[in-house]
């Protein structure tokens, strides 16, 4: 079956499987970051965002993006450069792993509310999992970022 979408801003037109996933159709066309961790959406490697939400690939068909817009973080690598900056900052990147799916979420979250509450961070972060740092340093690096963003906008 033919699947056309539009992937960080390039056209694709494909011949796919019925059943392939999203997370294998970007991997596919060149997008690592979006990782598979735990095949049972319950991780948060797997993010993406489809139509500018984000979704968990892993249990999304390809079929499903059909006519849609899918980002990737290979597709924000401007915006979330900063981002990825302050949560390093903090020593919440130690083996990375879950970094991505973090970034995209947090992208997301401020699209949809700029100014969003320690609360609303850790809502909308609950399906990320991370094995190694206990979350304190992302929500630091979080913060952090929000702060320079309030001061960049107050320039």
């Amino acid at each position: 079956m033919e699947i056309k979408l539009t992937l960080n801003g390039e056209r694709i037109v494909q011949d796919i499987e019925p059943d392939l996933l999203l997370i294998d159709f970007v991997r596919k066309n060149g997008c690592y970051s979006v990782k598979r961790g735990c095949d049972t959406s319950n991780c948060g490697l797997c993010t993406v965002l489809l139509n500018d939400k984000p979704v968990l690939s892993c249990s999304v068909l390809a079929m499903r993006a059909n006519g849609a817009k899918v980002v990737t973080l290979e597709g924000l690598q401007e915006e979330a450069k900063p981002l990825a900056t302050f949560i390093a900052s903090q020593g919440a990147e130690q083996c990375g792993f879950c970094n991505p799916g973090f970034m995209m979420n947090t992208l997301a979250l401020l699209k949809e509310n700029p100014h969003p509450s320690d609360d609303d961070i850790k809502e909308f972060l609950a399906g990320n999992l991370c094995r190694c740092s206990g979350y304190e340093g992302q929500l630091r690096g979080i913060k952090n970022y929000l702060n320079y963003l309030e001061e960049k906008g107050n320039e």
